[in-house]
């Protein structure tokens, strides 16, 4: 009899392993969606207000017309894109077009001096540091959650379960990988 308990015990024991270690990857699963669902409020703010900052810039800059069909393009693709990897290519891309478009504007004193144009420059600055906050803390619950699917013992649950690995969110942009040049001429 004393043996029917005991393995009742560590029956027992090992069911309410399982149940905490398959909740603990729900949950940890759950803390990725929530951070990549901020990620994508961030992407979405800003993807609206790309179409008020070409509108403003756009009386200014006829000549520029190329540039300004580069960024609504890009803003098109970024919003399209369906995998975490596609997502980060097409951001990329549409920071890689602002970019040489907030150079061109360099050549414009009128644009700069518009108070819209300011405004809604510093509401896209403004938002382009919520979404790098946004994918710092998506990138963090990533890391989290695919350590624990790696780690033993509950790299055995998570692959019973299906539990799949999460891909970072990265953006890069053209030159961000290289070194600063410092010249003291």
């Amino acid at each position: 009899m004393g043996v029917v308990w005991v393995t009742l015990v560590v029956a027992a024991g090992v069911v309410v392993w399982l149940v905490a270690v398959y909740n603990g990857l729900v949950r940890s699963r759950n803390q990725v969606r929530n951070a990549w669902s901020q990620i994508d409020v961030q992407l979405k703010r800003r993807h609206d207000l790309i179409p008020n900052l070409v509108e403003t810039a756009k009386g200014y800059m006829k000549h520029e017309r190329e540039t300004l069909e580069e960024i609504t393009r890009a803003r098109a693709r970024a919003a399209e894109a369906g995998t975490v990897r596609e997502r980060g290519a097409a951001e990329s891309a549409l920071s890689s077009a602002l970019g040489r478009f907030f150079l061109v504007v360099e050549n414009y004193p009128d644009l700069k001096a518009n108070q819209n144009f300011l405004a809604l420059q510093e509401e896209l600055t403004s938002t382009e540091n919520k979404v790098s906050f946004a994918r710092q803390f998506y990138n963090d619950q990533v890391m989290k959650y695919n350590t624990r699917l790696q780690s033993f013992p509950t790299n055995m649950v998570a692959g019973t379960f299906g539990f799949k690995p999460e891909e970072f969110f990265e953006i890069e942009t053209a030159g961000e990988r290289e070194a600063p040049k410092v010249s003291f001429s």
